[in-house]
């Protein structure tokens, strides 16, 4: 209740110190979706930090401070941009003002046993990193993005996950600022579920943990919060709260120290 109450006097602060800027139309006005580009073909640049208060790996109780770099270089033209954002390079296009798409590969980090200080990992070893494929579509269900449908697969070296969520956008911008909320059903297979909450024999041995293999199936429900909003010209502010809740399966995992994952984050960046 704190984190939320901090994040809406946030946006009540920023919002009262917007700089009177032109209006400008994003890609989509979803403030998830970053677009740089003041709705202009070329190249864009957005650089900043974000600073996140979250659960130190899947299943942890144990919780910490990480600040990460934020933005992404883009190029537009019409309806389509291309970015690298990070670990990942990806396009996305719009088609028929309706249909948002969105391909990306992504460098996935893998877990580490020196992430639980409290040595709650030890024995497991640190889990394999890899490349990632990430495929969206999201169906915008009112003209002004007001409601929209998401759908997302992930897929690489260490398993499959899925994610179906409905989401609501609030505000009448059309920039990409705002904030907006949803809700999300998430699905993997057994690779990717053993990848975070399964225990092989000779994990089982180094660690004194109980064996556990998981099947696929139901991974968990969730809720995001994403806000973003223009200071000025060239900055913004942008955060973000997670709650994704386990089902009974991930729960009993020895790993699982926590039937929840959750974090929230907040940060500044600036537009070129």
């Amino acid at each position: 209740m704190k984190s939320l109450l901090l994040t809406v006097a946030l946006q009540t602060f920023f919002c009262a110190a917007v700089f009177a800027q032109q209006a400008t139309t994003a890609l989509v006005p979803l403030p998830s979706v970053e677009d740089f580009t003041n709705g202009e073909d070329g190249w864009s640049l957005g650089l900043g930090l974000g600073v996140e208060y979250e659960s130190a790996y899947e299943g942890s109780d144990e919780f910490g401070v990480e600040v990460d770099p934020a933005g992404a270089l883009q190029w537009r033209k019409g309806d389509n941009i291309f970015y690298w954002a990070g670990e990942a390079l990806g396009w996305r296009g719009l088609r028929d003002d309706k249909w948002l798409f969105d391909a990306a590969v992504a460098f996935e980090e893998g877990r580490e046993e020196s992430d639980s200080d409290d040595g709650r990992l030890n024995g497991l070893g640190d889990g394999d990193e890899g490349v990632e494929v990430v495929l969206q579509a999201r169906r915008a269900l009112a003209a002004d993005w007001r409601y929209w449908l998401d759908g997302r697969v992930v897929t690489g070296e260490n398993g499959s996950l899925g994610l179906f969520g409905l989401g609501y956008r609030f505000g009448e911008q059309n920039d990409g600022s705002g904030s907006e909320v949803a809700l999300v059903a998430v699905y993997h297979d057994s690779d990717y579920a053993n990848k975070d909450f399964g225990i092989n024999e000779q994990q089982a041995a180094a660690s004194g943990l109980n064996e556990t293999q998981l099947s696929g199936g139901f991974r968990s429900i969730g809720f995001n919060y994403n806000y973003r909003n223009f200071i000025n010209q060239h900055w913004q502010v942008f955060g973000e709260i997670v709650y994704e809740r386990y089902s009974s399966d991930i729960a009993d995992s020895p790993i699982t120290r926590n039937n929840y994952e959750a974090e929230i984050g907040v940060g500044f960046i600036y537009v070129f």
